[in-house]
């Protein structure tokens, strides 16, 4: 087992960990959360001994193989096939004594060298070692031409991908995981997932996403107030404990602030009289023992919401028979043909429309996004953009593209250089940008500090249409979750390509599926998108492994418009039969895609009446009513109508799906 005891650790003048203590048990699989800073990467430096405590003793088994992805990445001509094999360090080391014992001199001696290390080499699998990598690589993404690439040919997110597939093909005990999914698209996380459930060792992983963390861990260890607190199951059930635990201690918190008070008032009161000098200072004694509760409190909520779009044009945009692509340029940047990647779009957005964009990677996910917010030209077909269509468009390289030596209020002014310094000030301190943090150069600000930035430079513009490619990469968990709520809210048209799938499940109300090239409506969930993906990575795995592909499945479209059966023959009893499969399948083709909806608006129903609950059981409160509490009375109020509003929308929806539900079955 892993043991900290009293461990307390400083970085700099900032202390981490004061008198922290924790056992974990051998096959934990622990979720290490925890505000940024806190110290999850230092705990991690801790264990691979990197760094020391300054007080205080971390014990595990020195017999056990650790495993960590490293964070540099060479630029190597070694192909990524062998890179990653180069993880098992133990199996590499074994080849290289081999090769010397060839090399050398044939002698008894080293007949029976030889013996030994072809017997530990079979112990150590290295006969199936390159198909296992293989399949590894394509787990994580990798084709098959790109396994024999060189590394430095790779940008630094797949250089990412090989160090993780290094840490993974390392035979170990324990397993330390930091932040793996950043790099990784959907299709390669749920591969994740499937791996990590199956990994026999310890395991710990900080990650910011809570259905990753849901899927693998049974052990959640929160650093909150410098201490090291653990919860039993996975992240959802750790949220639940904390909400429990927080109403419990604000509480006791309460119960001895009045005890408190009440000692103390009589203290005041009498301590100067004679007759009751013995009673006062018995009192002063009960206030010295009393131990002081902290006044615990959640996590510093951040949240914001999308202003409402000025215009709302209908349809947004009409795509017709449009290639999406890149052209192909001459040593002199002149255009000499063209490299399709989706070919023949054709497809409108409409007022409202919530899409979740799936397919694997490099189907072509990011150049549909980059076609459809201008950034690249159609190579054929037309595009038609609605009178009054604004764009919000977030990719990771509109967050490298602003100014590092400019501060936020400076990008601010750019944007809006006719509007009040307070006025933009108070604006970006909604998005967690206080005081002299506004002014400051965004040089040394943090990953996710940066995405905030580039979010809030999108909700000045009030878009009508959010295209969203990846937003979560580098924001903590409290982000997430401010930016899934602002999303849910948004009055907009929204198309989002996100590994997060709390986020898609929670924003979104229909996917469309970028697979072989082309563009088409996914009928399904997450989870029917989750067996696909694993049929299409099973058959490339076992073409990988020389195995037939026969489990590779194509996409899974909606179905198509149904057509009417032939008349049939009563006397033809199969063909009857046949006639009564085909027609159960026709209806069962035009219920699941009503069926799936109605699901949907069900969690959705479900969702906004807890929430207005809430609201409510609020409102009901007296203190709320109070002169100090004016704003908040007022957001409660706004909230209670948008929820009455959008709930009454919903049902309306729900009950024209039952009708043609009902219609179906009759």
């Amino acid at each position: 087992m892993i043991r900290f005891s009293n461990v307390s650790l400083m970085r700099g003048t900032k202390p981490l960990l004061v008198d922290a203590d924790l056992t974990l048990n051998p096959g934990d699989k622990i979720g290490l959360i925890g505000a940024n800073g806190a110290g999850k990467s230092s705990l991690f430096g801790m264990l691979r001994n990197e760094l020391h405590p300054d007080q205080g003793a971390i014990d595990f088994p020195q017999r056990w193989r650790m495993a960590y992805v490293a964070q540099e990445t060479p630029a190597l001509d070694r192909p990524a096939l062998e890179y990653a094999i180069d993880g098992d360090v133990n199996l590499r080391n074994l080849q290289a004594e081999l090769e010397r014992l060839e090399a050398a001199p044939h002698t008894t001696e080293n007949g029976i060298a030889l013996g030994e290390i072809h017997s530990h080499l079979a112990d150590a699998d290295a006969y199936t070692v390159q198909s296992r990598a293989e399949q590894l690589l394509i787990g994580l993404g990798f084709t098959l031409d790109q396994m024999r690439q060189p590394v430095a040919s790779f940008s630094g997110g797949w250089r990412m991908r090989l160090n993780l597939a290094q840490a993974l093909m390392c035979p170990s005990d324990l397993l330390l995981l930091d932040e793996p999914t950043n790099h990784l698209d959907l299709d390669a996380i749920i591969w994740l997932e499937d791996w990590l459930k199956r990994y026999a060792g310890t395991l710990i992983i900080i990650s910011h996403d809570r259905d990753f963390l849901d899927e693998i861990v049974n052990v959640i260890v929160h650093i909150d107030e410098r201490k090291l607190k653990r919860y039993s199951g996975n992240y959802s059930g750790f949220e639940r404990q904390r909400a429990a635990a927080l109403v419990l201690a604000a509480a006791a918190f309460e119960k001895q602030q009045r005890t408190r008070a009440h000692l103390q008032s009589f203290v005041d009161r009498f301590k100067a009289q004679a007759t009751k000098a013995r009673q006062a200072q018995s009192r002063i004694k009960a206030l010295a023992r009393m131990e002081e509760l902290a006044p615990l409190r959640a996590a510093a909520e951040f949240s914001f919401e999308f202003r409402d779009p000025l215009a709302a044009p209908n349809p947004l945009l009409v795509m017709d028979g449009v290639d999406a692509g890149y052209p192909v340029l001459d040593e002199h940047g002149d255009k000499v043909g063209a490299k399709p990647i989706v070919h023949g779009i054709t497809f409108s957005l409409t007022i409202g429309q919530r899409i979740g964009l799936l397919g694997v990677n490099g189907a072509g996910k990011s150049t549909l996004i980059k076609t459809i917010a201008g950034e690249l030209a159609p190579l054929t077909g037309e595009a038609t953009l609605g009178k009054g269509l604004v764009v919000g468009y977030f990719a990771q390289h509109q967050v490298e593209m602003l100014r590092h030596d400019e501060s936020p209020l400076w990008h601010m002014q750019k944007l809006a250089p006719t509007v009040r310094d307070q006025e933009l000030r108070n604006f970006l301190g909604g998005f967690n940008f206080p005081g002299d943090m506004v002014t400051s150069p965004i040089k040394p600000f943090s990953g996710g500090e940066k995405a905030r930035l580039a979010l809030a430079l999108i909700v000045w513009q009030r878009p009508n249409l959010l295209l969203l490619d990846e937003p979560t990469n580098h924001l903590d968990l409290e982000t997430r979750e401010a930016l899934t709520l602002a999303l849910a809210q948004f009055e907009g048209t929204l198309i989002v390509v996100s590994h997060d799938r709390h986020l898609l499940r929670a924003t979104t109300d229909e996917f469309i599926i970028v697979a072989d090239g082309r563009l088409q409506p996914f009928d399904g969930d997450l989870d029917d998108y989750k067996d696909w993906l694993f049929k299409t990575k099973l058959g490339k795995a076992n073409e990988a492994a020389g195995l037939p592909a026969k489990d590779k499945v194509a996409a899974k479209p909606s179905p198509a418009a149904p057509v009417a059966a032939a008349p049939v023959a009563p006397a033809d009893r199969k063909e009857q039969k046949r006639a009564g499969a085909e027609e159960r399948q026709r209806l069962a083709a035009l219920r699941k895609p009503i069926e799936n909806r109605i699901k949907r608006l069900d969690e959705q129903m479900a969702k906004l009446s807890a929430r207005k609950a809430q609201v409510d059981a609020r409102l009901l409160e007296p203190a709320v009513y109070e002169a100090d509490k004016k704003e908040e009375l007022k957001t409660l109020v706004a909230d209670q109508a948008f929820l009455v509003r959008d709930l009454g929308t919903l049902e309306e929806e729900w009950l024209e799906l039952q009708e043609k539900l009902e219609a179906l079955a009759a």
